[in-house]
């Protein structure tokens, strides 16, 4: 089943009442990956009167989920963050909503708010990813044939990790798995059976970003 988690550990912060609220989003594969991503922005925000978590790992019938109030009064920190993060279309993700209190109490209502405020706030800059398993390959071209490989490579989604300029290119390049062989087919017709790419690692879980 394909879905969609966070491509990468991002941050976003809003303000309340002069609280500050800092959401900390990012993908996790099992509990104990989301328990060590909790842990970890708990200790980069130690000094912070709360940290609230929340995960979902999985994704749709087959998820495993929890949140916890971290002290503020209960249902109205964790239960907003996992409502938001359940509407959010995304997988095997964690957040962890720092709360720096400003002075001025916001009530049960204020705090179910500003919590779920500050998930959609980080909701709307992370990039988004799938887990899919991929192919990493080589190839060697002319320089003659850079930029119509490039653009080969992106039109069957490749993500070009290496350009290295010798007495040839090599370029390294990664494709999902399910993509692969029509690339290579498509190169094969372009070079007219000169140039073919060589898979070098294959990988069942690699987060894979995804355009849009």
């Amino acid at each position: 089943m394909r879905y969609l988690i966070p491509a990468n550990k991002t941050q976003a912060e809003i303000e309340v009442k002069k609280s500050r609220f800092i959401a900390t989003i990012g993908p996790v594969f099992s509990v104990d990956e989301a328990k060590a991503f909790i842990k970890e922005v708990k200790k980069e925000y130690g000094d912070a009167g709360h940290n609230v978590p929340a995960f979902l790992v999985g994704y749709g019938s087959s998820v495993t989920k929890h949140c916890n109030d971290d002290g503020e009064p209960s249902g109205t920190a964790g239960r907003p963050i996992l409502a938001v993060l359940e509407g959010s279309d995304l997988g095997d993700v964690a957040v962890v909503v720092t709360r720096y209190w400003g002075g001025t109490k916001l009530g049960t209502g204020g705090l179910v708010r500003a919590y779920g405020d500050a998930v959609k706030e980080v909701l709307q800059v992370v990039k988004r990813a799938e887990k899919v398993p991929t192919h990493t390959v080589m190839l060697a071209i002319p320089y003659t044939l850079l930029e119509r490989v490039r653009l080969l490579s992106a039109q069957h989604g490749g993500n070009i990790q290496d350009e290295e300029f010798a007495a040839d290119i090599t370029l390294t390049i990664q494709f999902m798995q399910e993509r692969f062989d029509a690339f290579q087919t498509d190169l094969n017709e372009m070079s007219h059976g000169s140039i073919a790419a060589e898979i070098i690692e294959s990988d069942e879980n690699t987060i894979f970003p995804v355009s849009g």
